[in-house]
């Protein structure tokens, strides 16, 4: 069972999972977003992946979470996120260890987990909120340098440090999150592929396999 949220926190989705009987493996989208993650006591950072990751969990197992979007996440703990790609990393080798007990023996974790994030919190980079929400939309990476008024070298740095990947990553990235979000309401392939942006529905198919390890029809059932 999985639901998820708006946080009270700005950019912040707070979710919450529990694996179901006889379900031990999940196969987990890249999105462009680092999580904070509590699961039965243990808090670690799930960082930005560049493919889908297989999660193990024993049935039964809780998790809550916090996802930081638009860049947001890296400044809340202090770590460049491409130091975090492709990683799960305890909490507890990034902050002091007596910051995280009173996260991991939280009898509400995600209360918890907010109050940490909110006292960490910095104000959001605007130009990374944009960077985000262009490539969302679909502009063009040079459009974006431009209307940023940052150099191909700049966005590419800056991206690094907020996103773990640079634009063109993200881009495909969040182009993978619209097609799926697409396809599972029941929107024809051939409908997706235009609306997402992808060239024809073969790029779609080559793109989202690349990028999951599956088939687009895998993914919505």
């Amino acid at each position: 069972m999985y639901a998820e949220w708006a946080s009270s926190l700005p950019h912040v989705v707070a979710w919450r999972s529990t694996v179901p009987p006889g379900s031990t493996i999940q196969r987990i989208l890249p999105d462009g977003c680092l999580d904070v993650i509590w699961q039965d006591g243990d808090v670690f950072v799930a960082g930005p992946d560049t493919t889908a990751q297989l999660a193990a969990a024993p049935p039964g197992s809780t998790l809550v979470a916090l996802r930081f979007a638009d860049g947001v996440g890296a400044a809340v703990l202090g770590v460049p996120a491409d130091e975090l790609t492709d990683r799960r990393v305890p909490l507890a080798d990034m902050v002091t260890p007596a910051r995280v007990r009173p996260l991991a023996e939280a009898g509400d974790p995600l209360a918890a987990l907010e109050d940490f994030a909110r006292r960490r919190w910095r104000t959001p980079d605007r130009t990374m909120v944009a960077v985000a929400a262009g490539a969302r939309a679909g502009v063009p990476v040079g459009a974006i340098a431009d209307s940023c008024g940052l150099s191909s070298r700049q966005l590419q740095r800056r991206c690094r440090a907020a996103f773990g990947y640079g634009p063109k990553t993200l881009a495909r990235i969040l182009r993978l999150q619209t097609a799926v979000g697409l396809a599972r309401r029941g929107r024809p392939f051939a409908d997706v592929s235009v609306t997402a942006g992808y060239a024809d529905q073969a790029h779609l198919a080559r793109d989202v396999k690349a990028l999951s390890g599956v088939p687009l029809s895998e993914l919505v059932t």
